[in-house]
């Protein structure tokens, strides 16, 4: 894309890398759980806590993004990441589920450096040119879709024990992805900035505007979530499908989820951050409703790409339009606070998925996903932020 410039492309490469193992956990980590998990439920448990240990980790990023700056944080997390992929290794050899599953939580401490790359990629652009931005940084997801899944199965028969060679593959990448962010050169703030307090969170929070964007964020993230860690267990273990079906259909949601972005800012300039999100809202019910006709392959792969082009127009718009809500010495703060909300209620979409799937099945778990998308419908169709003659990063 034009006007974007290199920092921008170095974050998108850095990105694809860092984010790789999160395709490959939500391939593998619920088969690798069936084999060894204390029980049935359980299996789905190591995916789930990746999002638990996102959330956990946002806020004390935010405060060290703050003192430190973002280079170093990105840097310094990705060496936690390098940890967990050789701690999954261990557990794996060991069959050990405890590990495993801290394993999981260490991984997603690490991703929330990796999800800050979006705000580092809006900073280097002015703010009418952030959703191309953001944009291109997601548009790295693609490489994630292809080598996490990729390295999954390379990796599943290299050592004795089935998949410990795949996270030693990771932990090879995640090295690459230090390299590249260890380049990053930040926007900093001026001493006056710096010595600016802002307003307190919890009056920025209570602007509509951020409630919004914070909804659209994190409703986007609940139902993919909830959707995506059971849809592999269903489709391989309950209907039967073989894993190269399995891989190919998560696959394709990854990159459903990123291939978006390339017309996103286009798509953003004829509708505006309102008619992005009922475009997402859509998105979602159409992937719920095909998804409950049958549970056969095009039905798992129809359900999970639509899912996933829902979760990007939710994902950018919500990350777009927080861009207007704070002010540049408050961003770091709200932006943790924002990712913090939006992966709490992902790790309960998380956590929540693998009972229901063991309880209720595919079939439930669609249909508990409807009302969280019903409810945000609701959201947009009052919300006061599109009452205005113009709304925010559109021209009337």
């Amino acid at each position: 894309m034009r006007n974007v410039p290199m920092q921008v492309w170095l974050l998108m490469l850095a990105y694809a890398l860092m984010m790789a193992g999160t395709s490959l956990m939500v391939l593998i980590a619920g088969i690798i759980g069936t084999q060894f998990a204390p029980s049935p439920g359980l299996a789905t448990l190591p995916v789930a806590l990746i999002i638990v240990g996102l959330a956990m980790s946002t806020l004390p990023t935010g405060r060290l993004q703050n003192r430190y700056g973002r280079r170093k944080v990105f840097v310094s997390y990705g060496f936690i990441a390098v940890l967990a992929a050789n701690l999954a290794a261990l557990s794996i050899v060991h069959q050990s589920f405890g590990g495993f599953c801290l394993s999981a939580i260490l991984m997603g401490w690490s991703g929330a450096a990796g999800h800050q790359y979006r705000f580092a990629a809006m900073e280097c652009v002015p703010l009418e040119l952030a959703p191309k931005a953001t944009s291109v940084l997601l548009f790295g997801g693609i490489l994630a879709a292809v080598v996490g899944p990729e390295i999954a199965v390379r990796g599943q028969h290299l050592l004795a024990t089935e998949f410990a060679g795949s996270y030693l593959l990771l932990a090879g990448v995640y090295v690459l992805g230090i390299i590249l962010i260890s380049f990053y050169q930040e926007t900093r703030l001026s001493s006056e900035q710096h010595a600016l307090k802002g307003r307190p969170l919890l009056e920025i929070m209570r602007s509509p505007l951020v409630i919004l964007a914070v909804a659209a964020s994190a409703v986007g993230y609940g139902v993919m979530s909830f959707v995506m860690t059971a849809g592999p267990v269903s489709m391989h273990e309950h209907a039967g499908h073989d894993m190269q079906a399995t891989k190919w259909v998560l696959q394709s949601h990854i990159a459903a989820m990123y291939l978006p972005s390339l017309i996103y800012p286009w798509l953003y300039s004829k509708m505006g951050y309102r008619g992005m999100m009922w475009a997402g809202v859509a998105a979602l019910l159409i992937c719920l409703f095909i998804g409950s006709i049958n549970t056969g392959f095009i039905h798992y792969w129809l359900t999970m790409v639509i899912l996933g082009v829902g979760w990007n127009f939710l994902f950018l718009s919500g990350t777009n339009l927080l861009r207007y809500g704070y002010r540049i010495e408050e961003r770091f703060k709200v932006q943790s606070f924002n990712d913090f909300l939006v992966f709490s209620i992902q790790g309960v979409a998380g956590l929540s998925s693998g009972w229901f799937l063991f309880h209720w099945g595919w079939q439930g778990v669609l249909f508990a996903s409807l009302p969280l998308v019903l409810i945000f419908a609701f959201l947009v169709l009052f919300s006061p932020v599109f009452s205005a003659q113009a709304q925010p990063g559109t021209q009337t």
